[in-house]
């Protein structure tokens, strides 16, 4: 039983880890991924708990307590974000739902088994769970996703069942099997969160993902095997079995997380050289890429193809992405470069932006904010530039002068939702250019 677990584990944990590192800035991955790995330890507690003495069981089961409700609460967070059009319920959901749940959980474990409490507790905190989550069910089969809309629905709807189950088990305390159950659909929700957020940047998904496990496979095997061989030999302990659960979790996440991993060690062995550090990252990035890569031309489709250079843009500063953008395989790049080098197409692609970021440009002067300068200001500044003018603690040390009066425009004058809005159609009149230097 407990190889089974840690196999189990093993999975959860590393699909957990995929579905983040595959796009960190995405809201709907991270809900879905931080879930995965709260329920695989979860389980890990589960079976440790078994063969510890008893205040030490009491403190691991209200842990467990709430690392096993709390992927309910992520799960909703995440299918939020596969509907479009709810801004208004995701920010309702990360400062008002958020808050209460977890206090609702903070009394769950307090409140005692059998208690009158106890069931209070679990009233609540199932008004505070399961609810939204029917809401969300709700409002994703009338929305309808492309690619993901029945697969995410379906394990919703599933995931709903096995969550009410732990929180009002009807035949006693829940088994494994219903434990693991739940997991199967948490397992259904982070391939269509992957799928969803693959189909949104044009990438393919199976490759990648079947590289990923395998990669990740053979390290926890080849680490974990070792405790399993001890616990074989000598018989299993609660020392070995957290070590067996600590191995596989560690191996598996540094595995399936090898990029930031490195990009860490870069920081602390040359530290004086951001040359090396960013060359080594563009190398790994663009290698990381490939299996993402989709074959052939990018599709026709007008609004396709305006989706993809709204993606393209957002990632301008990262190799990686463009590399594995459908654009690197624009006819006009064909005819730039020699070969098929993922790293130049990316660096071709880049500079495809850039001069249309450029044609937007008025020609009175570097800086303006006229209407008829909006469209250049937020693309250039934001993307080829970098500035951050909305994230907290932005300051506008070692900025040109150029910069810093962009960098007071945006903060001053105009809101983080209307530069969204501006840099979304500018987009699209990238995109026609594009269109029109490809196939006009």
């Amino acid at each position: 039983m407990l190889f089974a677990v840690a196999a189990v584990c093993g999975l959860t944990w590393w699909l957990g880890c995929y579905v983040i590192a595959r796009d960190p800035r995405e809201r709907g991955p991270r809900r879905a991924g931080l879930g995965l790995l709260a329920y695989g330890v979860a389980l890990a507690i589960a079976q440790v708990r078994t063969a510890v003495p008893a205040p030490v069981a009491q403190a691991l089961g209200e842990v467990e307590t709430v690392l096993v409700h709390l992927p309910a609460l992520l799960w909703t967070g995440a299918v939020l974000t596969l509907v479009p059009g709810v801004e208004r319920l995701d920010r309702a959901w990360s400062r008002g739902l958020v808050p209460l749940t977890l206090v609702a959980f903070a009394w769950l474990p307090v409140s005692g088994p059998g208690a009158e409490a106890s069931l209070a507790a679990r009233v609540v905190t199932g008004v505070l769970l399961l609810g939204p989550l029917a809401g969300v069910l709700v409002l994703l089969v009338r929305a309808r996703p492309p690619r993901v809309g029945w697969l995410a629905a379906v394990a919703t709807l599933f995931f709903g069942q096995g969550t009410a189950l732990l929180l009002f088990p009807l035949f006693g305390p829940p088994g494994p099997l219903s434990v693991v159950a739940v997991d199967v659909d948490m397992v259904l929700l982070g391939v269509a969160i992957a799928m969803s957020s693959a189909f949104r940047a044009g990438e393919a998904l199976w490759r990648d993902m079947l590289r990923s496990l395998l990669g990740a496979a053979v390290a926890a095997v080849a680490s974990g095997g070792q405790v399993a061989l001890a616990v074989v030999l000598g018989g299993s302990t609660p020392a070995l079995s957290v070590l067996l659960f600590g191995v596989v979790g560690v191996a598996v996440a540094v595995q399936t997380l090898a990029g930031p991993v490195h990009r860490a060690l870069d920081r602390i062995a040359f530290p004086g050289d951001p040359g090396i550090r960013r060359e080594r990252a563009e190398l790994r990035a663009t290698s990381e890429a490939l299996p993402r890569r989709e074959q052939g031309p990018p599709p026709p489709d007008e609004a396709e193809f305006v989706r993809l250079t709204r993606r393209a843009l957002a990632g301008y500063g990262d190799l990686g992405k463009l590399a594995a953008s459908p654009l690197a395989n624009l006819p006009v790049i064909d005819a730039r470069i020699t070969g098929d080098i993922p790293l130049e197409r990316a660096a071709e692609l880049r500079h495809l932006l850039l001069e249309s970021i450029r044609r937007l440009k008025p020609r009175d002067g570097e800086f303006g904010t006229s209407e008829e300068w909006r469209f250049y200001n937020v693309l250039y500044f934001p993307y080829v530039r970098g500035l951050r003018p909305y994230r907290r603690g932005a300051g506008r040390g070692g900025l040109t002068a150029t910069e810093r009066r962009a960098f007071d425009w945006f903060a001053g004058e105009v809101p983080e939702r209307t530069l969204y809005n501006w840099q979304n159609a500018a987009a699209k009149l990238v995109a026609d250019d594009l269109r029109r230097e490809n196939w006009q």
